[in-house]
């Protein structure tokens, strides 16, 4: 069986799905998990742009560099490639549900259904609020992170 390839997504791919991706790959590190990872957006308004520099600041602050991962938007591809695509809020997830092709193979999830008792949850998007926000958001997905990788870990 090849191994599992996850991809983080939220609306523009500068804050929250980064910082999932990011987040995802330090568990996987720390497990030692032979995991793909990638982040999107389903909107393509910051394509080609480095992530807000807040998510960049909250992830430094982490131990975690994320100044060269660039947005990019989800392509139908996606749900063949990887095994399971993860929308950070119930709105993308709906998105993503809708872009998939026919023969889409990824198991579609919100990243908070793999945290026990937070099932529905969606990760607070911080763009348009301060920078305290993303020291949530950054919770969140590490919290997510942990889950998934450690259910992936188990399969």
């Amino acid at each position: 069986m090849s191994s599992p390839a996850v991809l983080f997504v939220c609306l523009g791919n500068i804050c929250r799905s980064p910082l999932a991706e990011a987040a995802f790959r330090v568990e996987c590190e720390r497990r030692d998990l032979e995991v793909g990872v990638d982040s999107a957006g389903t909107g393509d308004w910051h394509v080609g742009q480095p992530p807000d520099v807040r998510a960049q600041a909250v992830a430094r602050r982490h131990g975690v560099d994320i100044s060269r991962y660039r947005a990019r938007q989800v392509c139908e591809e996606d749900f063949i490639r990887f095994t399971h695509v993860v929308a950070l809020d119930t709105d993308n997830l709906a998105d993503l549900q809708a872009l998939a092709p026919p023969d889409a193979t990824a198991q579609l999830s919100l990243l908070l259904d793999h945290v026990p008792g937070r099932a529905g949850e969606p990760v607070a998007d911080p763009y348009f609020g301060a920078a305290d926000g993303f020291d949530v958001t950054w919770a969140d997905v590490t919290a997510g992170a942990a889950e998934l990788a450690r259910q992936l870990g188990e399969d």
